[in-house]
Formats: structure tokens, C-alpha cells, sequence
């Protein structure tokens, strides 16, 4: 293996063509994430989940995929970020199979917990290879917004081949797209991407893994049991034990030879502040495309092709940003850049918030492609901050840390703005649910938006079209509140950008 010896070293064809298919997992992993928003309705009404394993089937994969990324990043830049990029490629596909398999909402569960962990091998592994194939600053940030826009390429053609697969055969098949794709980066992957590995690295400190996992899944735990259940003793127990694994992990990384991350980078107000921009823009972001992909099926009453190619423009739309925003960044400060984005992304925001039952379809796509568009700056600028600041020995650890703040960020805005969205639905279904249901019937009505519809489609006309116009009004109602509020978050991030980045240069310069 050979490194280049000076950071302006410029990258030739081989890296380029190695970018290709570092972007194959990358596109497959937003592929993924948005099949799995449009299959939640037909996989509701087969597996029947309650509300709360509904939204694990959702996020448990990004939990699990934020607590392992710190290990398995370290663990790359100790064992070669390609070797670990392939084991993942292999476990991941092997656990698409398990999904597609699924009979039971606690089957779908465990196999998405499966894709979690192999997916944490997948994204640290991308991002480092680039902060070592790519040394030139320049041409590091364009590799990144194209690593960043094959994101938005599998969120553009998930939709399409999830909306086709799930017009023509079970919710299960949708997991079975990953396979081929797996398949195809087992094979080039070892002919055309480099090893990178850190030759000096320690041993994996096991103890700090266990660490960083359960303080995160702790937390998380015990913030979904507070939104579903309301304030008791033991969530709240469960988030501070959480906080306190968390701490206990930071104060073991300062005083570990060879830690799986280096604390030191976060004395640095830029790094620093570059996360929490990154974990807010998440926040807002992954919840969006979660309640817009079932707002168009349940609410509008759209199938999964057309629902999938509604959701097409935004998806385009980051991918266009993602592509123009290092080009952007390499001429104005990163601070303006991203206050920029963020306001706008924050105006796309508060269009979604003034959807209602009326309101063209344009509105609903016009505010996606809004907010998707001013998100692309912050992503991308925020990438290329976090891995500058990383010595090539290190980029797998840095690169955890960039896509656990992803991961995490999006995680907890599901969990959180859904659970919200899931409290303002039950307010307001129960206040306008039609007379003459069961208990039996109500109490499932009251549980999600997909079970009302399923339950209003069995009923006598008069009251199923009741039943229907409520659960969707109170669907809607949730989207609004969630809307706002990430609207709310984003301008704060927008603040943020501005005070604690003002003085960051542009990039390459």
C-alpha cells in the first residue's frame, strides 16, 4: 500500500473510478430508508405492529447504526477501511434477506437491528476511504458533495423501484433491492478501491464500545418511552443512566493511549458547532420524509408508484444542491453559506405547515423541494469541515463521528417529531371519532393513522367515510405541528451557523 506523501497530492483516474463504487452502498442505504417509508402501510396492515413497533421498525436501524458507527469506524482504521467495507457489504445483504422474510412486526424488528449494525460498517468506511483517496481540499470537497448526491440518487430511485415492486408483490420484496447491489460491490470492490488502514493503530478497546452502544441506546429508549407513555420514573431513569454512559465513555476516550475517538477535536468550537448543525439538519430532515412519503398514501390516497414518483422532485432537488454546493462553498465563508440554506430550508418548513385537506399537491412538493434544496449546503459543508479537521489515520474514527451525528440526529427526529406527530394524531382522532365503534375498534383507530384507514375500508359506508375523513384530518394535524416545529429547530441551527462559524475560511483556501 502507498500513500501520497504531501496534502496537495491530486487524485487521478483510479480514485474517480473508485468514488463510483464508494457511492454503491451509499445509494443503496437512502434507497433503503425511503422504500421502507412507502412500504409502512402495507407492511402495517400485514403485520399489524402497534404504534411503538411501528416506529422501532422505523428507527431501530438508525439507532443501532449511530451506537456501532464509533466502533466500527476505529475498527476500519484498524483492520483496512476496505476489508470492513466489504464484511458489511456481505451482512447487509444477508440481512435484507432476513427482512424480506419477516412474518411478525418482532421478526422485522431484529432483522432491521441486523441492518443497523452492518450498516455501521458501511458508512464510515466510504467517508475515510475519500478523506484518503481525496488529500487535495478541492477536489476532497466536490468527492464529498458526490458522495453526498448519492445519497439523493437512491432517494430518487427508491421511490420508482419501491413504488414497481410493491405494485406487484409484497411489502418483503422491497429489502431484496439491496441484494444485487451488495452483490456488485463484493465483486468490483476489491478490484478497484485502495486499502487504507492506520499502521500504528492499538487494539480495539471493547469496553468502550459496549459503552458508546448502550449510552445511546439507553437515551433513546428512554425518550421514546416518554413520548408514548408521558412522564414516569423509569424513562426518565433510562435517559440519564444514558447520559451518564455517555460521559463515562468521553472521560474513558481521555485517558485511553489509543481511544476510539479523539476528544480532542471537540475543543474545537468549529467542530463542535459543525455536529450540532449537522445533527439539526438531520433532525428535521429524515422525519420530513418519513410523514411525507405516508401522507401521500394514507391522506391523498395515492398507490406506492405514484406516492414514489412524487417524491422524486425533492429528491432531485438535494441531489442538484449536493452537486453545486462545493463550488459554493469554495468562494463565501461556510457560516453564510449554511445560514442561507438553513432559512431557506426553514421556509420549505412552514409551506408544509399550511397543508391542509384543500391545498394543491404543488404546495406539498413545492415545500419538500424547498426544504431539501436549503439542506444540501449544510450537509455537505458541515462533511467537509469534520473530515478536514481529520489526520488520514484517523478518518475512520472522524468519519464515525460525522455520520453518527447523521444517524443520530435523524433517529431521534423520527422518534421525537413522530412521537408528536403520533400525540397530536390520537388528540385529535379521539375528539372527532365517529359514535357507534366498539371499544375494540376505537382503541385501534386511536393507534395510527394506516389502522383507522385499513378499519374505516371494513365498515358500513356512512360511518367507514366518518372514520376515514377523521383519522386523515388528524394525520394532517400531526404533519403541521411537526412542520413547524422543525422549522423552529432550523432557525436555531441558522443562529448557530452564524455565531460559531463566522470565522471558518472557505474551503481550500
Amino acid at each position: 500500500m502507498s500513500h501520497p506523501t504531501s496534502a496537495s497530492a491530486r487524485a487521478g483516474r483510479r480514485e474517480w473510478t473508485g468514488l463510483a463504487v464508494i457511492a454503491l452502498p451509499c445509494m443503496l442505504y437512502s434507497m433503503d430508508l425511503t422504500v421502507l417509508n412507502l412500504a409502512v402501510p402495507a407492511l402495517s396492515a400485514d403485520l399489524q405492529p402497534t404504534s411503538a413497533q411501528l416506529l422501532w421498525i422505523v428507527d431501530i436501524y438508525g439507532f443501532l447504526v449511530a451506537g456501532s458507527l464509533i466502533t466500527m469506524g476505529t475498527l476500519g482504521d484498524r483492520i483496512g477501511r476496505r476489508k470492513l467495507l466489504l464484511i458489511g457489504a456481505a451482512a447487509f445483504g444477508l440481512a435484507s434477506v432476513l427482512a424480506a422474510l419477516a412474518n411478525s412486526a418482532n421478526m422485522l424488528i431484529a432483522a432491521r437491528a441486523v441492518l443497523g449494525v452492518a450498516g455501521a460498517t458501511l458508512a464510515p468506511s466510504t467517508l475515510s476511504l475519500i478523506r484518503n483517496m481525496f488529500l487535495d481540499p478541492r477536489q476532497r470537497s466536490i468527492a464529498i458533495g458526490i458522495w453526498i448526491a448519492s445519497f439523493s440518487a437512491g432517494g430518487a430511485l427508491g421511490p420508482v423501484l419501491g413504488g414497481v415492486v410493491l405494485a406487484h408483490f409484497s411489502w418483503g420484496a422491497v429489502f431484496l433491492l439491496a441484494v444485487p447491489v451488495m452483490v456488485l460491490l463484493l465483486v468490483l470492490g476489491p478490484l478497484l478501491l485502495p486499502e487504507f488502514k492506520d499502521p500504528n493503530a492499538g487494539r480495539l478497546d471493547l469496553p468502550s464500545a459496549a459503552l458508546s452502544l448502550a449510552a445511546v441506546l439507553a437515551v433513546i429508549y428512554g425518550i421514546k418511552r416518554l413520548a408514548e407513555a408521558g412522564w414516569a420514573w423509569s424513562p426518565l431513569l433510562a435517559v440519564v443512566a444514558g447520559a451518564v454512559l455517555g460521559a463515562l465513555f468521553l472521560r474513558r476516550q481521555g485517558r485511553l493511549e489509543d481511544p476510539l475517538i479523539d476528544t480532542r477535536l471537540f475543543r474545537s468550537p468549529a467542530f463542535s458547532a459543525a455536529l450540532a448543525i449537522n445533527i439539526l439538519g438531520f433532525f428535521a430532515m429524515f422525519a420530513a420524509f418519513f410523514y411525507v412519503a405516508q401522507y401521500l398514501q394514507l391522506v391523498l390516497g395515492m398507490g406506492p408508484i405514484e406516492a414514489g414518483l412524487w417524491s422524486v422532485p425533492s429528491a432531485l432537488a438535494f441531489t442538484v444542491g449536493s452537486m453545486v454546493a462545493p463550488a459554493i462553498g469554495h468562494r463565501f465563508r461556510p457560516a453564510w453559506v449554511m445560514a442561507a440554506g438553513l432559512a431557506f430550508s426553514a421556509l420549505g418548513f412552514l409551506m408544509l405547515s399550511q397543508v391542509t385537506l384543500q391545498s394543491p399537491l404543488a404546495l406539498l412538493v413545492a415545500g419538500s423541494m424547498v426544504f431539501s434544496l436549503g439542506l444540501t449546503p449544510v450537509v455537505s459543508l458541515t462533511t467537509d469541515l469534520l473530515m478536514g479537521a481529520a489526520p488520514p489515520e484517523r478518518a475512520g474514527s472522524v468519519a464515525a463521528i460525522s455520520e453518527t451525528s447523521s444517524e443520530f440526529g435523524g433517529a431521534l427526529g423520527i422518534a421525537v417529531l413522530g412521537s408528536v406527530a403520533t400525540a397530536a394524531y390520537r388528540s385529535h382522532i379521539t375528539q372527532a371519532m365517529p359514535s357507534g365503534l366498539s371499544p375494540q375498534a376505537t382503541e385501534a383507530a386511536q393507534g395510527t393513522a394506516g389502522a383507522a384507514i385499513a378499519l374505516a375500508q371494513e365498515l358500513p359506508q356512512a360511518l367507514g367515510a366518518q372514520l376515514l375523513g377523521a383519522a386523515r384530518e388528524a394525520f394532517l394535524h400531526g404533519l403541521q405541528l411537526s412542520a413547524a416545529i422543525s422549522a423552529a429547530v432550523l432557525v436555531a441551527a441558522c443562529l448557530l451557523a452564524v455565531v460559531a462559524l463566522r470565522r471558518v475560511r472557505p474551503s481550500g483556501t
